[in-house]
C-alpha cells in the first residue's frame, strides 16, 4: 500500500507492506535512524516520536495509520544547527549516558512540556514512566525536562 506522511516537515511517500510499523518506516524507508528499536513491546519508549504533536511509541503504530499525518522525529527537532531547547537541556544537564534511550526520552519530554508547560518533578517522573533508561538514575533527565520547561516559559535559570 502507498503511504504519504509528512516527516519532519517533508512530505514522504513510499510503498509499504500493510504490517509495516511506523518505526520501521522511519528507519528503513526514510533513513531516519535516530528513532531506535529497543523492545518491540512498547515497554521502553526508545521509539517515541510525535504524531500530530502527540508522543507515540512508533513500534505500536502502523505506517498506514500515520498516512496523511505529521510525524516529528529527533532529527526534526533542531532548527539547523540550533538545538531544540529540550535537546539543549539534556546536553547541559547530562541527561544521557549511552544515548540509546535519549531520542525517545527527548521526544516524550517535548510532548510532556507541550501538554504541561510548568511541570513539577513528580509530573515529569510520572509523564516519563513509559520511557526506560538503563544507564542513568533519571535525576539528570528530570532536571533537563524541568530546565527546558522553565526556558520555554521564560523563567530560565
Amino acid at each position: 500500500m502507498q503511504v504519504s506522511i509528512n516527516v519532519n516537515g517533508e512530505q514522504r511517500s513510499h510503498e509499504v507492506e500493510d504490517r509495516t510499523l511506523l518505526v520501521q518506516y522511519l528507519r528503513e524507508d526514510c533513513g531516519l535512524t535516530g528513532t531506535n528499536i529497543g523492545c518491540d513491546t512498547t515497554s521502553c519508549g526508545a521509539c517515541t516520536v510525535l504524531l500530530d504533536g502527540e508522543s507515540v511509541k512508533s513500534c505500536t503504530v502502523l505506517a498506514a495509520q500515520a498516512d496523511g499525518h505529521d510525524v516529528t522525529t529527533i532529527e526534526g527537532l533542531a532548527d539547523g544547527e540550533e538545538l531544540h531547547p529540550m535537546q539543549r537541556a539534556f546536553q547541559q544537564k547530562h541527561g544521557l549516558q549511552c544515548g540509546f534511550c535519549t531520542p525517545g526520552m527527548v521526544m516524550a519530554s517535548v510532548s510532556l512540556v507541550a501538554e504541561n508547560p510548568n511541570p513539577t518533578e513528580a509530573d515529569v517522573r510520572s509523564g516519563l514512566e513509559g520511557n526506560l533508561c538503563r544507564c542513568t538514575g533519571y535525576h539528570n533527565i528530570v532536571e533537563a525536562v524541568l530546565t527546558a520547561a522553565k526556558e520555554k516559559s521564560g523563567a530560565a535559570e
